[in-house]
């Protein structure tokens, strides 16, 4: 009987195909053929076959992504924390698909696999293969299973580069997908990594130039490749917490070269448990695969590669990752934005690196799952009724009796009344989505969010609301000019670092800019600041002087030269206090002011 939670005990299957003299036509221009793909599959392929995932593996893994083949297996398959009932990928909602590349060794076709033509093993005769060949032998495995579109591809490292080639060559065939801890190219960095590794096998005495099979086999390169892969995949704070300079199994230093430290032991458990498992020849085919990745080769640039693109598109990295740094994400990120293609982007804080895929569970569970469900019934994010726990960052204690964060947001009001139907929106400081939450309900918009709190990003995702998340201080570069109806800017004007620079790269990429702000001109923080000699605390800014996340007080004559020095041209001016609008002396009289302002050009 299976655990609570787990898909239990699971079959392996293959599928074979390409049979002679209808070979697979590989990017190198050779043929290859039969060629045999190892895979698995749980959960319950639905009657219309649109709850379809299909997840794509990283260097070291295979088909065996959760279960068990054995009830007394020592470990369940590699993303067992991620697949199964109730969990992220819910077997019990949807079919999870996962296959061995092409070129792997764990019951796909590769260089271990026999060569036809000699009945022996291919070895170095085996074809070079890209990471463009492995998802085109995917693709004759999901036709196979006859399955027109996957709702979702998902794949962590080199699964990321899996999930870009499929969004580029089969647009049409992809619902949505999730990229995450990957890039859409081999840096320098990455390539000499693979390099040495594969220096390390070849450099093996055992290794006989590729014909090892029978043998022992070039066991000390491999381990020592894997030793070298799998710092790359950790962190200098992981390594630290976990090992610092630990002696292993002594109380003072031995003055000899065996592995002393914990770190090297560690290690060499690494090493040894890797070449009991993994094919050296497939490490070289493999990593040369993912050298040779660049998605934006074939078509000239990043850029037009995700033109192409027609899925949703959720990209999430690491902040400790070192193998592939963040802005390989937002690289991508910043192409599909350029596109006008829905991209969603969360940058998960973790000490474990590039690991962190495989780690952060609970963070992953969150984001992924409430991606798909909006993927699988896209109508929710228009019910306003549904609300999503809040992930945001707990605010201060409010030290007023009301608190506008708190209640009815009477400038929300006013901008879902300016906002036109259908319009392109972009909320910067969007929160946990709230407002664009709103217009998606009330006027269809196409809305995007711009928020740098890890929390607020992650409910907005599960509320179904595309976001990316960014530090508006750093500007909107990656943006192209004019490129949304709205930018919106809603009580955050005073939290940010550098005003002047939001609202001229705000007059920038939006056609019309909407801005709200706590008046510091009202009547009551004038009293409060000139006759009781204390900083003030009100309604609308309700947090005492030591804990608020203010850094500028403004009123409404310090927005209007803000504007007249931008020149920016203000189309309407809003003061607002609880009761609606304040018509008279609003500088005085207003608790808030909503400002709609364009370039003055």
């Amino acid at each position: 009987m299976a655990d609570d939670g787990s898909v239990g005990i699971i079959t392996p299957q293959h599928y074979t195909f390409a049979e002679p003299p209808h070979e697979l036509e590989l990017e190198s221009g050779s043929r290859l053929g039969p060629v045999t793909l190892a895979y698995e599959t749980y959960g319950a392929l639905d009657d219309s076959k649109s709850n379809a995932i299909l997840i794509t593996h990283a260097l070291s893994g295979d088909a065996h992504v959760a279960g068990k083949h054995q009830p007394d297996d020592p470990k369940p398959g590699w993303w067992d924390t991620m697949v199964g009932p109730g969990k992220a990928f819910d077997t019990d909602r949807y079919f999870i698909i996962c296959s061995n590349v092409l070129g792997g060794c764990m019951g796909s076709t590769g260089p271990s696999s026999t060569n036809p033509t000699t009945g022996e093993p291919y070895g170095l005769e085996f074809p070079v293969i890209t990471v463009g060949d492995m998802v085109l032998a995917q693709r004759h495995l999901i036709d196979h299973l006859g399955i027109r579109q996957l709702l979702a591809v998902a794949g962590g490292s080199m699964g990321g580069m899996q999930t870009l080639e499929w969004v580029t060559r089969y647009p049409d065939q992809v619902g949505s997908a999730m990229i995450i801890a990957s890039t859409h190219t081999s840096g320098a960095q990455q390539i000499a990594f693979d390099a040495v590794g594969r220096h390390a096998i070849q450099g093996d005495r055992d290794f006989q130039n590729g014909r090892y099979y029978g043998s022992e086999g070039p066991t000390q390169g491999l381990g020592i490749a894997r030793m070298l892969a799998h710092i790359t995949y950790l962190s200098d704070e992981s390594m630290r917490l976990k090992f610092g300079r630990n002696l292993r199994s002594a109380d003072q230093l031995k003055y000899d070269f065996d592995s002393e430290f914990a770190v090297e032991t560690y290690l060499d458990y690494q090493g040894e448990q890797f070449v009991n498992r993994f094919d050296a020849n497939t490490y070289l085919y493999v990593t040369k695969a993912m050298d040779y990745f660049d998605i934006g080769s074939k078509f000239g640039s990043l850029d037009d590669a995700m033109k192409v693109v027609a899925s949703k598109i959720l990209v999430i990295s690491f902040s400790s990752d070192w193998l592939y740094p963040t802005y390989f994400s937002q690289d991508i990120v910043y192409a599909l934005a350029r596109q006008r293609k829905n991209v969603t982007y969360c940058n998960i804080q973790s000490d474990y690196g590039h690991d962190a895929f495989l780690l952060e569970v609970s963070t992953l569970s969150k984001v992924i799952g409430g991606f798909l469900d909006h993927m699988r019934n896209p109508e929710l994010v228009r019910t306003l009724t549904l609300k999503a726990d809040s992930e945001a960052d707990v605010p201060p204690p409010s030290a007023a009796s009301e608190n506008i964060y708190q209640g009815h947001r009477v400038d929300y009001d006013m901008i879902v009344n300016l906002v036109e139907e259908n319009s392109r929106v972009l909320d910067i400081g969007c929160g946990d989505g709230e407002l664009l939450g709103r217009l998606l309900a009330n006027k269809n918009v196409q809305g995007v969010g711009l928020e740098v709190s890890q929390g607020s990003v992650v409910s907005c995702i599960r509320r179904g609301i595309s976001v990316i998340q960014a530090d508006i201080d750093k500007g909107l570069n990656a943006l192209p000019d004019q490129s949304f109806d709205y930018v919106i800017l809603s009580m955050t004007l005073q939290v940010i670092k550098k005003p002047d620079l939001a609202l001229r790269e705000m007059l920038r990429v939006g056609k019309k800019c909407i801005v709200s702000f706590p008046n510091f001109g009202h009547w009551r923080v004038r009293w409060m600041t000139f006759f009781e000699g204390r900083a003030p605390v009100t309604r609308n800014l309700p947090y005492a002087w030591y804990q608020t996340p203010n850094r500028h007080v403004l009123a409404i004559d310090d927005f209007r030269k803000l504007c007249k020095d931008l020149d920016a041209h203000i189309e309407r001016e809003i003061p607002l206090y609880v009761g609606g609008e304040a018509r008279f002396w609003p500088n005085l009289f207003a608790e808030e002011a909503l400002y709609v302002i364009s370039s003055g050009d």
